[in-house]
């Protein structure tokens, strides 16, 4: 049994618990894995994005009637520092949620109650400047709007001028992005072979000198094998990741199943796809075919691997690495905008809409409050393992 089927179970078991499940099915990296158990006691925003598993084991227990609601193949691990840029087909820049590993079907305030707990977290950790209750108020509000209007990509190449100018502060320096790359120790053990061919499928040409490296990157996924491909291409540093990919926490998660409002009833009965997952599926390669977004064409799932371009344009974007004058309330509307571009990928999207309208002004803020006090709990007890 799972840590995640223990929904009363110590932040300390639960982790172990999960890991040993995430162990049967990839090889873990025992020293990225202490990594980042060591950054989970660095603050509690870390901590949340480290442990999904957790939430998804905690949140519909602490939030009550919110976790009543349609389900929609949601984001799962959505937090303010899961959002980045990349190149659709065109070249232009997009801005949008960067990674789906623990995509699922769940209710569509899970996305919301994530995003905006996050957001109350990184007032504190990360000196986002907005009041809570502000914040909690840009997200729904961009997510409400996104539904009504049937939402659209953030394409910044012409229009949303203030996001833009967030997003490209960090391109003003790619040289440093490519060095952070090139000091990345050359891997030694062997490189599975299906990780070989799909990382030279996705090069622009065949039979390019390649070094291939191990990089640490990302919280909730840290601990799972990872290879980059650096190589020199017509005049200019070029890098692909092939990162494993594990079945969602969510299916391990000892939620229980969430009843369904009755006026969805009819609803429900036509997208049944919806209303549990396929505990034996990888739910990233669906979520990526739909929504309203512009694809990044140098995404993709092979197997039980994503492989996509590495850029200083077509990555996840820190929030320490937005300039420190920021429209913050233009930022989370932003946010719920695209989480609602997500949803429209689901065919329940008007049945989440109906649920909306049915909520009071305060249900979201008062929902991530909540999950906001029952993660800082856990922060605390995690800080002492080890101490």
């Amino acid at each position: 049994m799972s840590g995640s089927d223990r929904p009363d179970a110590g932040i300390a078991e639960a982790t172990a618990r999960y890991e040993a499940w995430l162990a049967t099915q990839m090889p873990l990296v025992k020293a990225d894995l202490e990594l980042k158990h060591h950054a989970m006691r660095a603050g509690n925003f870390p901590f949340l994005r480290a442990t999904y598993y957790r939430w998804a084991d905690r949140w519909p227990a602490i939030v009550g009637d919110v976790a009543t609601a349609p389900r929609v193949l949601a984001v799962g691990d959505l937090h303010v520092e899961n959002f980045g840029t990349w190149r659709d087909a065109e070249g232009r820049l997009i801005w949008g949620v960067n990674d789906f590993d623990e995509a699922w079907p769940l209710p569509y305030t899970n996305d919301l109650v994530r995003l905006a707990t996050s957001a109350l977290v990184a007032i504190d950790y990360h000196d986002l400047e907005i009041e809570g209750r502000r914040a909690t108020d840009a997200i729904l509000e961009g997510y409400t709007d996104a539904l009504d209007r049937g939402g659209h990509a953030l394409v910044l190449a012409e229009h949303h001028q203030a996001l833009r100018d967030m997003a490209v502060q960090r391109l003003r320096d790619p040289e440093s992005y490519w060095d952070k790359l090139k000091v990345l120790p050359t891997v030694r053990t062997p490189v599975p072979r299906a990780v070989q061919l799909a990382l030279a499928r996705a090069l622009p040409e065949r039979h390019l000198e390649t070094r291939i490296v191990h990089r640490i990157a990302g919280l909730g996924s840290l601990g799972r094998p990872r290879f980059v491909a650096l190589a020199e291409w017509r005049g200019g540093s070029i890098a692909r990741e092939a990162k494993a990919l594990a079945l969602s926490a969510c299916t391990v998660a000892g939620r229980g199943e969430v009843r369904t409002p009755p006026y969805a009833q009819i609803v429900w009965r036509a997208v049944r796809w919806a209303a549990k997952g396929d505990a034996s599926r990888i739910y990233y390669a669906d979520i990526l075919r739909r929504g309203v977004r512009c694809p990044d064409p140098c995404v993709a799932v092979q197997g039980t691997w994503l492989v996509r371009r590495l850029a200083p344009d077509c990555s996840r974007i820190p929030l320490n690495e937005l300039p420190r004058k920021r429209d913050e309330e233009r930022l989370l509307h932003a946010m719920g905008w695209e989480t609602a571009n997500i949803h429209l990928g689901s065919p329940s999207w008007r049945a989440a809409r109906a649920d909306l309208k049915r909520r009071n002004a305060r249900w979201l803020h008062d929902a991530a409050r909540r999950m906001a006090e029952a993660l800082d709990e856990d922060w605390r007890a995690w800080r002492k393992v080890g101490a």
